[in-house]
């Protein structure tokens, strides 16, 4: 009998052991995920649109991507290029096979790239350092790179939410959120507005300002077409051109912007980003 008393209590002791242990383990777990809180309306429903995307950390733990990027213009110009990027630190690279609307008067191979430190370009090998061409590689590779992670990046630090209000358009209803930056300087910068469709809970169009070249009254819209790929939604086919604050549009041409051949995790490192 005392046999099965003293078996029976230590049944007890372990089971209040393993019990202790998984509150324990389970008060931990509580711990470690911090609860999510928002700045105002138009915060959370960004936040809830990129966790049907695919945040940056998500695109962190590919480490890289590798892609081509055609954009053409109403004129039939176009740029055609394999873009590389690391995600951490935001490095890129752009070889343009064709480069119509991007410092056309080189001929042949352009190469551009940000190191995460500095910006270079080549021309058929050779390194050119003329500012004005510079100038438009900071552009090239800050706003490529920009385009492609644009909904993770929605939720950075410095960004501003003001939710405008509903919208139908074209029998899709949309929640619309106005989106700005906050800068240590009084630089002016880019304004976006969004367009998040209620039903799938993604931005179908937006509006944005060019604030470095002066396009800040007068937005562009684009609209978007999403394919899944690796666990992301992506944006890979998008046309813009001139609209109002309203999302107007004329009848002028659309500028064609695709994303193709994308590829994710290719084992990129820092020195493929180097001169």
């Amino acid at each position: 009998m005392k046999i099965k008393i003293i078996a029976g209590l230590l049944g007890f002791v372990l089971m209040s052991c393993g019990n202790n242990e998984k509150t324990k383990t389970e008060q931990v777990i509580a711990e470690e995920v911090p609860v999510q809180t928002f700045k105002n309306e138009g915060h959370e429903l960004v936040y809830n649109m990129v966790q049907k995307v695919g945040d940056y950390k998500m695109l962190d733990a590919k480490n890289d991507v590798v892609y081509t990027y055609t954009y053409q213009t109403p004129d039939g110009k176009a740029d055609v290029s394999t873009e590389k990027y690391i995600f951490d630190g935001e490095l890129s690279y752009a070889a343009y096979k064709k480069h119509e609307r991007t410092l056309p008067n080189l001929e042949g191979l352009i190469e551009q790239g940000y190191d995460g430190k500095e910006y270079w370009l080549k021309h058929n090998g050779v390194q050119i350092t003329d500012e004005k061409q510079m100038s438009r590689v900071v552009f090239n590779r800050g706003t490529n790179f920009y385009w492609f992670a644009m909904m993770q990046k929605l939720l950075d630090e410095n960004v501003k939410y003001d939710y405008v209000g509903d919208k139908m358009i074209k029998d899709a209803n949309y929640s619309i959120v106005k989106v700005s930056f906050i800068t240590d300087n009084d630089k002016p910068t880019d304004t976006y507005q969004l367009y998040i469709n209620k039903e799938t809970g993604i931005v179908d169009q937006f509006l944005f300002t060019v604030a470095d070249f002066g396009v800040m009254d007068t937005p562009f819209l684009m609209e978007l077409e999403y394919e899944s790929i690796d666990g992301f939604l992506l944006p890979t086919k998008r046309k813009y051109k001139a609209s109002t604050w309203d999302a107007d549009v004329t009848d002028a041409p659309w500028i064609l912007v695709n994303w193709t051949n994308i590829k994710f995790d290719n084992k990129l490192t820092e020195k493929d980003f180097k001169i």
